[in-house]
């Protein structure tokens, strides 16, 4: 099964989210439900980047190294690719 790292974006807070999943489109609804504790801030998250892996092992560590940059300029510059 397919893995997704995706960066999320909410205009109404002005931040970013990163995370991984094999249904993106369950995810989002998920996000934008209130279902997770950090996106339950908003309710407008949109998809602004997404990679796609074979496998949870390498969407894992992908999400943790854009993790581990902490950097707005870094995830600005990947979804300008």
């Amino acid at each position: 099964m397919a893995y997704t790292v995706y960066i999320l974006y909410s205009a109404r807070i002005n931040r970013y989210y990163v995370g991984y999943t094999e249904n993106l489109n369950i995810r989002i609804n998920q996000h934008n439900s209130g279902l997770s504790v950090y996106t339950a801030k908003a309710n407008d998250w949109v998809v602004a980047y997404t990679e796609e892996f074979a496998n949870r092992e390498l969407a894992m560590n992908r999400e943790k190294y854009i993790k581990a940059q902490k950097s707005r300029k870094f995830i600005e510059e990947l979804i300008k690719v």
